[in-house]
């Protein structure tokens, strides 16, 4: 897609997995609240693409910390 400007923040946005990932990586800057709000919304997403999720989520290095809020709220 493209960078796009979010609260004053350039943010590039690739697909659902990847935002949803990045927004874990980067949760400490967004805040854990916004990441666990992109899992409520992803879920209202059909289909959920848990695959492409996880392999988005190990390229962040952030499998482990996602995980959990995936199996609570998928």
């Amino acid at each position: 897609m493209g960078p796009h400007e979010l609260d004053g923040v350039i943010a590039r946005i690739f697909n659902p997995e990847k935002t949803l990932a990045d927004c874990f990586k980067f949760r400490n800057k967004v805040g854990l609240d916004t990441a666990i709000e992109a899992v409520r919304f992803y879920r209202e997403r059909k289909p959920v693409k848990v695959e492409d999720l996880m392999r988005c989520a190990a390229i962040c290095r952030v499998t482990k910390i996602i995980r959990p809020y995936l199996e609570a709220l998928l």
